[in-house]
């Protein structure tokens, strides 16, 4: 058996393989004679059976067997051969004609591309700073209450927030067009749920109000035959609502877990979760940019089969993610709908081990313990989440990836220029302006 290897992109490989037929006929031979000793056929005993018919019955088998076994075996030694870094599976194919005293093939594949750890040393990385003060704990118990928002019968016309039940009839041209039309429709009004003019035209509207008004499609909007266009829009008003948040008492405590309801262990039950929370944003933020700045610092080439491989599981995620969400399941999910994440995934995942080697970054027990401690210190018993994690391989797995993934970043932030800067609570909370 010979072979020759040739480089046909900067990852994609191919060997040319020259097996021998006399090796793959000792091979088939050996085969059939194996599969004889037990093979069971009609009118004879196990093991019984004549050679000739074992090899009439199952010769093909045991010849296409053969010469996958045969390539396999030379494209492994050619693979140790040369100390390739094989990415994904080889794809072999056969080369037509050649001579009857052996079989030509090629395997095509990718190699792992080489990482040589770069520079971070000029690298601008703002670290986002945020104390927690009384002032992020109002705000967050203002949020909390306007989440137990409970709507009640309105007294005066339909105004901001206020919660309005209609039936709307939309016409274009005097048509009724599809999606134009529904009945005890819930609308919160200035929620951004519907369009500007709608929205508008709920306002001052009381329960029993019958209205007719105007409403701009805007050129993108995401149905085409809607896009541009102005339609016409009946609504009867059959309920006005008004937004009543709870009082900030003893009973709001207790709905938020304080069992004796008192306010001050309220406060600090929300500071204590507000810190953690602030924390876990802050440390993403800044993650993403140390990310960032190894993408920037280490340019390379990844392999095709590795992305697409990652897409794949990307996009099976995506469904399992519809799944669970009670959404429908057949709707077509494209892989390569993923291939920009995937790439990036597949990138930080070879710049990430080749870092982690070079830097002596693989976590010790204590900093996994410490990535599980914090995440259960969420719960209401936190050695039962240890124990859970500790027996169960593929969660330890997740921690010391995100133990592993810390010192990536404490490294990067020892070595990278660091700067400070305050970021606004609404900011950093996604709370908008």
């Amino acid at each position: 058996m010979t072979q020759e290897q040739t480089q046909t992109s900067a990852l994609e490989r191919r060997i040319d393989m020259i097996v021998a037929n006399a090796d793959i006929e000792r091979e088939v031979d050996q085969r059939l004679k194996q599969l004889s000793k037990t093979v069971k056929m009609a009118g004879f005993r196990p093991g019984k059976v004549p050679f000739k018919l074992v090899a009439q019955q199952y010769g093909p088998q045991a010849r296409s067997e053969a010469i996958g076994a045969a390539v396999e075996r030379t494209f492994g030694e050619k693979v140790r051969e040369q100390n390739l870094k094989v990415a994904g599976y080889p794809r072999f194919e056969p080369k037509v004609g050649g001579s009857e005293a052996h079989i030509e093939f090629s395997a095509v594949f990718e190699v792992f591309p080489e990482v040589v750890l770069g520079d971070l040393s000029s690298s601008e990385i703002e670290k986002a700073v945020l104390a927690v003060g009384d002032a992020e704990v109002d705000k967050t118990l203002e949020v909390l209450r306007q989440q137990r928002t409970v709507f009640g019968p309105a007294a005066r016309p339909a105004a901001k927030d206020d919660k309005v039940t209609i039936d709307f009839t939309g016409r274009i041209d005097g048509v009724e067009f599809d999606g134009g039309k529904a009945e005890d429709f819930v609308v919160v009004v200035g929620g951004g749920q519907m369009l500007p003019d709608f929205d508008a035209a709920l306002v001052g509207v009381s329960e029993g109000d019958s209205k007719s008004f105007d409403v701009g499609f805007p050129e993108g909007y995401h149905a085409e035959d809607l896009a541009g266009k102005t339609a016409r829009f009946d609504i009867v008003v059959k309920k006005v609502e008004v937004p009543n948040l709870p009082e900030v008492d003893a009973d709001f405590a207790r709905s938020l877990g304080v069992a004796d309801g008192d306010l001050g262990k309220m406060r600090d039950e929300i500071r204590s979760n507000l810190e953690r929370e602030v924390k876990k944003r802050l440390q993403a933020r800044v993650k993403n940019q140390v990310m960032e700045a190894l993408l920037a610092a280490h340019p390379i080439d990844v392999p095709k089969s590795l992305v697409d491989m990652e897409a794949r599981y990307m996009a099976e995620a995506a469904r399992e993610d519809f799944k669970n969400r009670g959404m429908p399941t057949n709707m077509p999910i494209d892989p390569s709908w993923f291939n920009d994440q995937s790439t990036r995934r597949v990138k930080l995942g070879l710049i990430l081990a080749e870092v982690v080697r070079a830097k002596e970054l693989k976590p010790k027990p204590e900093q996994v313990r410490a990535v599980i401690d914090e995440f259960a210190a969420t719960f209401e018993d936190p050695q039962e989440v240890v124990r859970w994690y500790y027996s169960q391989p593929q969660r330890l797995q997740e921690a010391e990836s995100l133990a592993t993934e810390n010192n990536v970043v404490d490294w990067a932030l020892s070595v990278a220029k660091v700067s400070e800067k305050a970021v606004a609570f609404d900011e950093l909370m996604g709370n908008g302006a």
